[in-house]
């Protein structure tokens, strides 16, 4: 696998039968965890897994593996990560949609071409934020198009119009 992206987090197991809670982070949890789906894991050692029933439940997805037959076996991949070979994903239709992969290592500079640094991770809370590594340590932009007017992909950079005191610290 060349860039591995994560698509979900296995939790706690939910009833007796194997089943896991999943912490979904893809955007089409239907298309990645159908029934038949082989899907890798990190650490590696403990997959591939092979989906054999997914369903939602009170707003969490369950996922039921092959071979997974109950809550002592469930336990066992708790804190397992699911992921995707990031070449398998297909580039987005939409041209202001970005896949974290594209993002990270960008580098990033002000409207007023100053150096900043690079991104370094994208974190999903309710806004989505980039996490800028720079010489000063990491800052914290959020991923919105009045602070970030700019994402050029092809030329490795991202282009970022952070309000006074974004950038010190303060």
């Amino acid at each position: 696998m060349s860039d591995p992206l994560v698509v979900g987090r296995i939790g706690r197991p939910h009833g007796i039968r194997g089943e896991v809670t999943v912490d979904v982070r893809t955007d089409d949890p239907e298309g990645r965890f159908a029934a038949g789906t082989r899907i890798e894991t990190d650490p590696a050692s403990i997959g591939p897994l092979t989906v054999e029933r997914a369903r939602w439940h009170s707003g969490r997805l369950l996922l039921r593996f092959a071979g997974i037959d109950d809550r002592d076996a469930a336990e066992t991949l708790r804190g397992t990560w699911l992921v995707v070979d990031s070449g398998d994903i297909p580039p987005s239709a939409d041209p202001d949609e970005y896949h974290d992969q594209e993002l990270i290592g960008l580098a990033v500079v002000t409207t007023g071409g100053a150096d900043v640094g690079e991104v370094a991770g994208v974190l999903h809370h309710g806004q989505d934020l980039l996490v800028v590594r720079g010489p000063d340590g990491e800052t914290l932009v959020p991923f919105v198009a009045a602070l970030v007017p700019e994402v050029d992909v092809a030329g490795g950079r991202l282009v970022i119009d952070p309000p006074p005191g974004l950038l010190d610290g303060s």
